[in-house]
């Protein structure tokens, strides 16, 4: 085991060991992600989805990298805006959550390319996309700024990353989100996913996520330039974009 530690919601695991716990997680939850994600936040991820999807702009014929694509809906949404000429792949690092994903677009009559990898060695040329997205993926990663770095090498100059992700909620709402994500959510994850450590950790490992400034900072420490973010619902949810220059 190596020496460094790293966050695992608010426990400190060894670094080798945080791909396989967050792992577990959404093997765990896989199969109820969807019905999860519409209760845990009253429908709004599909909206907050849509935001992001606008600021990606995906044209036809772009290529376009979806990371942590779970379940597709952005990998869906994107694969109609590319066409034929253009390519979606949907990657993430669990293999329960792209099976899922990998159904839901089979069955929507959608088809992509499907990787299993791990962000922070992406199989993929430099300069290959002209779009990355990733959509509640990252908080989850163990080395972010690999990660960011990454997703800049496989961008071709003028490609642009759109990173939808939780953030840090406006002040005065604070404890009632505190209450909300400490009660109601383990609650329904043993309810409906029979799991209730498994959403204990997603909102832990939401209030160990950088918030909306310092993730704009590390985007722009890899190399992104035009860096900026969009709060939505008061925080609760950011939209970070950035743009290879060069």
């Amino acid at each position: 085991m190596s020496q460094n530690q790293t966050d695992f919601g608010f426990q400190k695991v060894d670094e080798s060991l945080k791909a396989s716990k967050v792992a577990q997680v959404f093997d765990s939850v896989a199969s109820r992600y969807d019905i999860m994600n519409d209760l845990m936040s009253g429908g709004l991820h599909r909206l907050w989805k849509l935001f992001a999807l606008s600021r990606v702009g995906a044209r036809k014929g772009m290529k376009v990298l979806d990371i942590a694509s779970g379940t597709g809906d952005l990998a869906r949404s994107m694969s109609g805006s590319v066409g034929s000429t253009g390519e979606v792949w949907a990657t993430d690092i669990n293999l329960s959550m792209l099976k899922v994903g990998r159904d839901r677009l089979l069955d929507e009559g959608c088809v992509v390319p499907l990787a299993v990898c791990d962000a922070e060695a992406l199989p993929y040329p430099d300069q290959y996309f002209d779009r990355v997205t990733v959509a509640f993926g990252l908080r989850n990663m163990t080395h972010k700024d690999q990660a960011l770095a990454e997703m800049y090498r496989v961008l071709r100059p003028g490609g642009k990353l759109v990173v939808l992700e939780f953030s840090r909620i406006n002040k005065a709402l604070e404890p009632a989100y505190d209450w909300y994500s400490f009660n109601v959510l383990p609650w329904l994850g043993k309810k409906v996913a029979d799991d209730e450590a498994s959403y204990r950790y997603l909102a832990e490992s939401i209030r160990m996520h950088p918030d909306q400034e310092t993730l704009k900072s590390m985007m722009a420490s890899v190399g992104f330039g035009r860096t900026e973010y969009f709060n939505l619902t008061a925080g609760l949810v950011a939209v970070h974009e950035g743009v290879r220059l060069g």
